[in-house]
């Protein structure tokens, strides 16, 4: 659909009577339609089968085999490589076709791949393993299973010591059980449903604490790029480097560290902890947290490497000059921001997978997606509290000069954050109970 919207100017072109030699002829308004609709449809999809690819493709493995955990382990760092792998070659390449060829070849590409893509998951239909689950819809079971719990504790007096809390508790038991219509099997699954909601409830805590981490990814993709465009991007004698092409360091970093990780730092973790994950899951989303903390303290000392040497050379005013500093001093903070994503965003998708009923895995997932999505929006209010404070004080920290902008200040601002945001995370995480055991290995 996207690639017949853009092909839509070139079959049907629009009127351009009234419009003037200067300026361009406006797009009509069934092709701007086309468009919006089509990137609507692909939200949709991409929203349904996000969470449950993952999901799906985990459920390959069984939990019962050992060897299999372990690879189940690293089905996720290798899932997340194959993500990163996809957007390197999209940035790079089809970029490169949508400036110098068109738009439509370059959506045509992509649908072309994902058509590929669904051919070769269609061909493995029988091999695949499939997980019988009960036809009980999950929310009706979570829903009753909190009205249960909650009725429970409603029937308890106010005030009565542990022992009289006890027999009212055993009480409540008896005479469930006494005029229950269903078997002892039913009681155990309600208990269990009832077990299960409390270790969502036990969720919320991770999931609050590493919101903040996403705002910090987001920027990235905003003002790191702007920064870099008033750098020396030159290399060689004229090939100017683009400055959203940096953002390829991100994925580059990510492709490259995650064998690493999966092939060097895991076996090493394993030897040591004897555990077959190697390290905890929320012990890697932490070290992933703690790394996001260094880089943008890096970021926020790069920026005031920028402004001295902006201010030594005086540039301050003029905001289209380039600043005599390379943009490889840039390189190193996208080479971090990398691998906090493997090990965070990785971790994320991991923990909140194995962490709920097998029944709402997909819900987890799309949990997870919530963390980046809020982060998103959280990064676009922070920032707009921000300028509207400093601009009333006369020294806006997002100033359209850079060069009399305080993104220092705002780097150092998330890197305060940040910290605290991972202490809250260590307090949660240290007192976080796993659905099961962790594999030890024999």
């Amino acid at each position: 659909m996207l690639t017949l919207s853009a092909m839509l100017p070139t079959l049907f072109p629009p009127n351009c009577n009234g419009a003037k030699d200067s300026t361009p002829c406006p797009p009509a308004r069934f092709h701007v339609i086309a468009f919006y609709f089509s990137l609507y449809v692909v939200a949709l999809a991409q929203g349904g089968q996000t969470p449950c690819a993952v999901a799906f493709g985990a459920d390959q493995f069984d939990e019962n085999e050992p060897e299999e955990c372990k690879d189940k382990s690293s089905f996720f760092n290798w899932w997340y490589f194959a993500t990163c792998g996809g957007s390197n070659f999209a940035m790079f390449m089809l970029n490169y076709v949508q400036d110098n060829i068109g738009w439509a070849l370059a959506f045509g590409i992509s649908g072309i791949a994902m058509a590929i893509a669904l051919l070769i998951f269609l061909t493995g239909s029988r091999t695949y393993r499939r997980h019988r689950l009960e036809h009980r819809n999950p929310f009706t079971a979570i829903f009753e299973a909190c009205i249960t719990s909650i009725s429970s504790q409603q029937s308890l007096p106010l005030h009565t010591s542990k022992d009289e809390a006890r027999e009212a508790l055993l009480a409540h038991a008896a005479h469930r059980s006494k005029f229950s219509h269903g078997s002892n099997e039913e009681s155990v699954n309600e208990d269990s449903e009832v077990e299960e909601v409390k270790g969502l409830l036990r969720l919320f805590p991770i999931w609050a604490s590493c919101l903040f981490y996403s705002v910090v990814l987001c920027q990235s993709s905003t003002f790191f790029t702007k920064q870099a465009s008033t750098l020396d991007r030159t290399i060689g004698t004229s090939f100017q480097v683009p400055p959203a092409a940096l953002q390829g360091f991100i994925g580059l970093s990510s492709v490259a560290f995650v064998p690493i990780y999966d092939r060097v730092v895991l076996p090493i973790a394993r030897k040591y902890t004897g555990k077959i994950s190697g390290i905890t899951m929320l012990q890697r989303i932490g070290t992933g947290l703690a790394l996001s903390t260094i880089t943008t303290v890096a970021a926020a000392l790069i920026e005031m490497k920028r402004l001295k040497t902006a201010r030594d050379f005086g540039l301050v005013d003029q905001p289209n000059a380039t600043i005599p500093m390379s943009i490889s001093w840039m390189i190193p903070e996208y080479v971090m921001y990398g691998m906090t994503t493997v090990l965070t965003v990785a971790g994320l998708q991991e923990f909140f997978y194995d962490q709920v009923p097998a029944t709402l895995r997909s819900l987890g997932l799309a949990l997870f997606l919530s963390i980046l999505g809020i982060g998103n929006f959280a990064s676009g209010f922070l920032v707009s509290v921000i300028e509207k404070v400093t601009r009333k004080r006369g020294e806006s920290w997002f100033s359209d000069n850079l060069n009399r902008a305080h993104l220092d200040y705002f780097y150092w601002l998330l890197a305060g954050v940040s910290a605290i945001e991972f202490i809250i995370y260590v307090y949660f995480a240290r007192s976080y109970v796993y659905k099961r055991k962790i594999t030890v290995m024999t």
